[in-house]
């Protein structure tokens, strides 16, 4: 968990998402720990929906030249 959030892949940052996710649910969390891993889970699902926008916005660059042939557009990924 001390991972800084911006260099984790969207998998990773999913599966650590789902895990603070489940100890929030289990209700068995101090309550300032439970903050402290809200506040984190928070800044995961930031990252995660980054990088799927990201994703999307390559997905979407890719064009169709005259021919029919996909051709892709460079995208700068935040």
């Amino acid at each position: 968990m001390d991972t800084d959030v911006e260099s984790l892949t969207f998998e990773a940052a999913l599966k650590e998402l789902e895990g603070i996710v489940a100890r929030l649910e289990s209700g068995d969390t101090p309550l300032q720990d439970a903050i402290a891993l809200y506040e984190r889970g928070n800044a995961l699902r930031a990252r995660c929906a980054e990088r799927l926008d990201a994703a999307q916005a390559r997905i979407e660059a890719i064009r169709l030249d005259a021919q029919g042939r996909a051709t892709t557009t460079p995208f700068a990924a935040g």
